[in-house]
């Protein structure tokens, strides 16, 4: 009997487990793989498909800078434009969702953005977080951080060296 109304008590403890706060596979992780793929490809409209309407975007940005999906979008294909190519390491990435103690669903990524500048053929490889806020499936914050210093010191010598050379053949 007191054997009995152990194992009891046990499986009513268990029982009221709740689920877990952590893993690494879900709806969501798969959705943030699939932007990052529309990302690489361009799919600008399947990108934008992620985010719900209303969505507050900081990649490098700070609270008080957010952006629409529209104004990342654009900002995002202005940056890749002066490459030949680009793409994410996707065998070295690492995702994760955790449910935080408000009950938020959050989706992490970590992996390295690689991409080659057409002028020049320099080849940059950064690593990249990303961290996306989900609600009913959708996307509704993101924040995003990397450097990207050394693509833009890359293009303002360049566009240095298009100066100089312009004043050159105006003498």
């Amino acid at each position: 009997m007191k054997n009995s109304i152990f194992l009891l008590l046990f499986l009513s403890i268990a029982g009221c487990a709740t689920e877990s706060r952590y893993t690494q596979q879900s709806a969501e992780i798969d959705s943030i793989k699939a932007a990052i793929g529309h990302y690489v490809n361009g799919d600008w409209d399947a990108y934008s498909a992620n985010y719900a309407d209303g969505a507050t975007i900081f990649f490098n940005a700070t609270e008080e800078n957010p952006a629409t999906v529209a104004e990342t979008i654009a900002a995002q294909k202005l940056s890749i434009e002066p490459l030949s190519t680009y793409s994410f390491d996707r065998d070295k990435e690492d995702l994760e969702m955790v449910v935080t103690d408000e009950g938020e669903t959050w989706v992490n990524y970590w992996g390295t953005w690689k991409g080659t500048l057409a002028a020049t053929g320099e080849e940059f490889v950064i690593p990249v977080h990303l961290t996306y806020q989900f609600v009913d499936g959708k996307v509704v914050k993101a924040y995003g951080y990397w450097n990207n210093t050394a693509i833009q010191m890359a293009l303002m010598e360049l566009q240095e060296a298009s100066e100089m050379a312009a004043m050159e053949t105006s003498e």
